[in-house]
């Protein structure tokens, strides 16, 4: 297996704040600054670089198969010049995420959460009768094995073990049955979507609640496991070239062995077992070719793989959320 990546485009401070944010997404930079050893003023400030630099964003994400939502991914092959004006209308709708361009830009592959009583099926049917696209499959997500509420930043290690001690947010523990969402938890969980960081004075105004029903509201949404947030950034910033995904034909009974490693693996950003032929989908990032060459005969070939599938993304569209233009 090749090494973990030499992450030396950013300096180690541009590490340790991007890895405190994955840790806990809504920490004050205060915080982050005394564990760091920095001002809190240096922390602000370079986090407003990293937008521009590397298009951080922290964002509030639901942990759907908690509500007992799916999943899907959807793989669509496209009519030439087609697949962009898809990923686009695709990329625009709430339901979506990491939407990207694979094959050259022939196919399209994006990840659906279906909300408010959408069905999937009918979503597929749709795709299929669109002219632009002359094949769809979809596959349900059945068990994440890495990504989610435990992003790729973790595995940069740019902070020592003390520091992610201390910046790292409670463990959740998900509630059984999960928790019900009522019309303030929807409206907060909406404004964490645009935003993670968003103030609790606005999240004050939107819902109409006092500042300590908006903290008890967000500690229960997290508590749970239902809130949890993620770091949206490019890679190439950090080193990466290449982002491939991968589709792995496993055996039922080495599923678990398999998504177990993966998820250790330092090129895996996401991993899971998923329906269909393959069983399990893996995304990965690369310095170069060469590099994916030698991780899928190295780090897969060492895995009770019996076949892989692989494409490489010419262009993510949409990471958590649609920014045009970027």
């Amino acid at each position: 297996m090749t090494p973990p990546p030499e992450l030396n485009v950013l300096d180690a401070l541009d590490l340790q704040l991007l890895q405190a944010l994955q840790l806990d997404g809504r920490a004050p930079f205060s915080r982050i600054a005394a564990v760091l050893g920095v001002s809190d003023q240096t922390v602000a400030r370079r986090f407003r670089r990293l937008r521009g630099s590397v298009g951080l964003r922290v964002i509030g994400v639901t942990d759907d198969a908690l509500l007992g939502r799916s999943s899907w991914l959807v793989r669509l092959r496209c009519a030439p010049d087609g697949a962009e004006q898809l990923a686009g209308a695709l990329a625009r709708r709430p339901d979506t995420s990491y939407v990207g361009l694979l094959s050259g830009g022939t196919e399209v592959l994006c990840s659906i959460k279906p909300r408010g009583g959408q069905e999937d099926e009918p979503l597929l049917a749709r795709l299929q009768r669109t002219q632009l696209v002359t094949s769809a499959t979809a596959q349900c997500v059945l068990r994440p094995f890495y990504g989610g509420p435990v992003g790729w930043l973790n595995k940069i290690n740019a902070l020592d073990a003390d520091q992610q001690a201390a910046l790292r947010a409670p463990s959740a523990e998900p509630a059984s049955p999960p928790p019900v969402l009522d019309d303030v938890d929807e409206t907060l969980l909406a404004l964490l979507r645009r935003d993670g960081r968003v103030a609790l004075t606005e999240l004050q105004t939107a819902t109409g609640q006092s500042e300590s029903v908006v903290k008890r509201r967000l500690d229960r949404l997290r508590s749970s496991g239902v809130l949890y947030f993620d770091v949206q950034h490019t890679h190439e910033p950090l080193g990466h070239s290449v982002m491939a995904a991968l589709w792995l034909t496993v055996a039922p009974s080495a599923l678990a062995s398999v998504g177990e490693s993966l998820a250790a693996h330092p090129e895996v950003r996401f991993a899971a077992a998923v329906t269909g032929v393959a069983g399990v989908f893996a995304a990965t990032v690369h310095r170069d070719t060469r590099e994916l060459y030698t991780y899928m005969s190295e780090g897969i070939g060492a895995l009770d793989v019996r076949s892989v599938e692989s494409a490489l993304f010419v262009r993510q569209v949409k990471q958590l959320t649609y920014e045009p233009g970027r």
